[in-house]
């Protein structure tokens, strides 16, 4: 088996991407949503156990694996095309993430509309991120 492939630079522009997508979908596009939904008030979101930057770079870190891991992924496909790219984190959003959010509202209780508002967040960041793998290999 080659070696793989990976471009360091667009890994780390996938990752700050889906970290841009966050905090739109997360701010003015859904934000209000989605603290309605967790039951959040602002006086909540201020009393939380990390400041919002130390929750920023934890999120950037582990975005940074997700955006590494789908480069192997994107690179051990060859997905070197738009579409190939979509089917890409298609499959992994459905096998890996849609199935294992499910246990938010199996086990934890939240609403569905919670988790679809997640699991299309997740869809979304992975596609855009693929894309900028495939693409810019």
């Amino acid at each position: 088996m080659s070696q793989p492939v990976i471009n360091y630079l667009a890994v780390l522009v996938a990752a700050l991407a889906s970290m841009a997508i966050g905090m739109l979908w997360y701010g003015p596009l859904f934000g209000n949503m989605w603290k309605k939904l967790m039951n959040f008030t602002d006086r909540d979101m201020k009393k939380m156990n990390m400041t919002a930057a130390q929750a920023m770079i934890f999120g950037f870190i582990s975005t940074l694996v997700l955006s590494f891991v789908l480069a192997h992924f994107v690179d051990y496909l060859n997905a070197i095309t738009f579409r190939a790219a979509l089917q890409v984190a298609f499959w992994i959003w459905l096998g890996f993430i849609a199935t294992v959010m499910l246990g938010m509202v199996l086990w934890e209780g939240k609403p569905w509309k919670l988790y679809f508002l997640n699991a299309a967040y997740q869809l979304v960041s992975l596609a855009v991120m693929a894309v900028i793998l495939a693409l810019w290999a």
